[in-house]
């Protein structure tokens, strides 16, 4: 999994043909306990790019589209948003990945 470091969000999403999104903050209690799980998902599914965004660090990747809720999870194939969801229930990530990986 790679945490963005730099405001460059977009520049990944463009890059990757498949890429799964986790945006979090450090005093979300649902992000922490997500992002040890999405490093699992991203080795076991290593044709997609999954990454860690920061939500208070990069408010340029949050213009991708509305953020309103943390954990929120975004899957983009070619650069197109394709599914979205938030909170922190594995069933509904592991759908969004499928539809990541399906698509």
């Amino acid at each position: 999994m790679i945490e963005l470091t730099e405001d460059n969000l977009q520049q990944y999403v463009s890059d990757n043909q498949k890429v799964v999104v986790q945006f979090g903050a450090s005093w979300c209690g649902a992000c922490k306990v997500m992002k040890p799980q999405v490093k699992k998902l991203a080795a076991a599914n290593e044709d997609v790019v999954f990454i860690y965004a920061d939500a208070e660090k990069h408010v340029e990747s949050r213009s991708i589209t509305p953020i309103q809720n943390l954990p929120t999870f975004l899957g983009f194939v070619n650069g197109e948003l394709v599914s979205k969801t938030t909170g922190s229930k594995m069933e509904t990530l592991n759908n969004l990945i499928g539809e990541v990986k399906n698509s």
